[in-house]
């Protein structure tokens, strides 16, 4: 009769490692059935490459794509976007003359990505006291271009300083809006760190 227990409660442990070993098994198909998000992240400094100072500007990436999250009240939006993203941009700059760094922080609203290249925006939510109009930025959406070039080098872009200007009347230049993902090429040349793209596929929608 021990025998016989004995049997019972080794098949049953059996199965439960059956069912377990299953169940893991089927855990990792699903994980890897799902779509990897897109993603930026790292920090570095950069140089403009039309401007000659001693000021150290800097971007801080911390940007993962999350696919559908922001409804929107218009057809075929309702779900959100393939674009959705979250997360934050640092920027900083050093300015050598007041001896001072600025910063700013937006939060992340759209991402797109190719192989080694992504475009995202933010709107600025904090900035530095310091910053001459800096109150201004809040609210502000801003673009970047980020390309991941490894042992080639990295570079980025961003949609102020020489950018997205029109004739706004004779005389005077203005500044158009960054619609969401709008950013011009990488052309800025980073100096020390760097930054790792991680490309998906924006996933198709289902209507």
């Amino acid at each position: 009769m021990q025998s016989l227990r004995k049997t019972a409660a080794l098949a049953v442990a059996g199965a439960a490692a059956v069912s377990l070993s299953a169940g893991a098994a089927v855990a990792r198909a699903d994980q890897r059935s799902r779509p990897a998000n897109a993603g930026v992240t790292g920090r570095a400094d950069f140089v403009l490459p039309y401007v000659k100072d001693s000021d150290v500007r800097s971007f801080e990436f911390d940007v993962h794509g999350a696919p559908w999250t922001k409804p929107r009240p218009y057809p075929h939006m309702e779900r959100g976007l393939p674009t959705d993203a979250r997360g934050t941009v640092t920027v900083r700059h050093y300015s050598a003359s007041r001896k001072h760094t600025y910063w700013a922080v937006g939060e992340v609203d759209c991402l797109v990505t190719g192989p080694r290249t992504a475009s995202v925006t933010a709107l600025m939510r904090r900035v530095d006291p310091a910053m001459p109009d800096g109150q201004k930025m809040i609210g502000k959406r801003v673009g970047f271009s980020v390309y991941d070039g490894g042992k080639r080098g990295d570079r980025v872009g961003l949609s102020w300083d020489l950018m997205n200007f029109w004739d706004d009347k004779p005389g005077t230049m203005g500044e158009n809006p960054v619609g969401t993902c709008m950013a011009p090429t990488p052309f800025a040349p980073v100096t020390r760190g760097g930054y790792s793209v991680r490309h998906a596929e924006l996933q198709p929608f289902d209507f």
